[in-house]
């Protein structure tokens, strides 16, 4: 099959011996193939797979742990196989002695390899505006990236509840299992489990995205709130970063309208746990409609959460209302 044609001047290399034969040379190659080993497969390789069909969509992928394949040439790009780290021959493995590890000494699989030599392209090639690349790159690494590499390596464990349902092992979970595999077995569930990675890398990737857009917007609306308590949005977005970056720790709800109604949601003190700067007036936990109504004196009135971290409300007027009572509420039990 042939390449994709992208050619290497097009892509970000963070390797100087590579630079310097791409700029000497002025060559363009052609990746014809993407090789991974064969047999059983991980998330590191799969998403792996992610961030290299999307530079080389034409490229095939080869499953293979053959000498003939997994020997760096110019048509191919290697990865997760071949006991060597080279950049310049474009061969990124992680299972050989003194393996590549981070400026903090955390290992890498080759997801994180793969990622610090194509990331900023791959961004680029999914439309993302230029100054949002590097702090979606780093965000990425640093999120989702940074612990599949962790666990790869087995300096991380996925445990108690959740650790089931962790992506890694969500990923491996599609393999087949042990009296169905063989080579034709593994790669049709390697090939669907590419599917699924690429929906969660490229939600992920779309999520850090907006949430950067949001970001500029919630600091408008930060900034003309000025010292009320209350944050009115124009829509339903991310704020928590921003508010943190604003400093605005006076702020204690935020309301914002929906399809048909307005959200009122309390701003959680840190943004790891759940407990909320303030909560919504017990009196009216559990309540919708009219009940809700009658509890708080509002007209439209029409939800709140028995945990009382969200309410709903008919209209603007009726939202902003229900804020402003519940931080009367807040200030006089700080009050007392």
């Amino acid at each position: 099959m042939s390449g994709s044609g992208i050619g290497l001047s097009g892509l970000c290399f963070h390797d100087d011996r590579l630079r310097a034969v791409i700029s000497f040379s002025g060559l363009t190659m052609s990746i014809a193939y993407l090789v991974t080993h064969s047999g059983g497969f991980h998330a590191d390789e799969l998403l792996s797979s992610v961030i290299l069909t999307r530079l080389y969509p034409q490229a095939r992928i080869v499953r293979s742990r053959d000498a003939e394949w997994i020997t760096p040439a110019p048509d191919r790009v290697i990865y997760d196989v071949g006991r060597d780290h080279d950049p310049a021959r474009l061969i990124f493995d992680h299972h050989q002695k003194n393996p590549p590890l981070r400026d903090d000494g955390q290992p890498y699989s080759s997801f994180g390899l793969i990622w610090r030599q194509f990331g900023m392209d791959y961004l680029r090639a999914s439309g993302l505006p230029e100054d949002d690349l590097a702090p979606v790159h780093a965000s990425f690494d640093a999120d989702f990236v940074l612990p599949v590499d962790l666990v790869d390596n087995g300096a991380l464990s996925p445990s108690g509840p959740l650790g089931d349902l962790s992506l890694p092992v969500l990923l491996e979970s599609l393999k087949p299992v042990f009296d169905q595999r063989g080579d034709e077995a593994e790669n049709r569930a390697f090939d669907g489990a590419l599917t699924i990675a690429r929906a969660f890398v490229e939600a992920a990737i779309a999520r850090k995205a907006a949430k950067l857009r949001a970001e500029a917007v919630v600091m408008q609306a930060i900034a003309a709130a000025g010292d009320s308590p209350i944050l009115e949005l124009p829509m339903g977005m991310p704020f928590r970063s921003a508010i943190d970056k604003a400093g605005a720790d006076h702020m204690l709800f935020v309301v914002h309208p929906r399809e048909t109604d307005w959200m009122l949601a309390g701003i959680r003190r840190d943004p790891e746990g759940f407990a909320l700067r303030a909560d919504l007036p017990a009196s009216w936990a559990g309540l919708t409609d009219a009940a809700l109504e009658a509890a708080s004196g509002v007209p439209g009135a029409k939800f709140c959460h028995n945990a009382r971290f969200i309410a709903v409300a008919a209209d603007r007027s009726a939202a902003l209302e229900l804020a402003r009572l519940a931080v009367a509420e807040a200030d006089a039990q700080a009050e007392a």
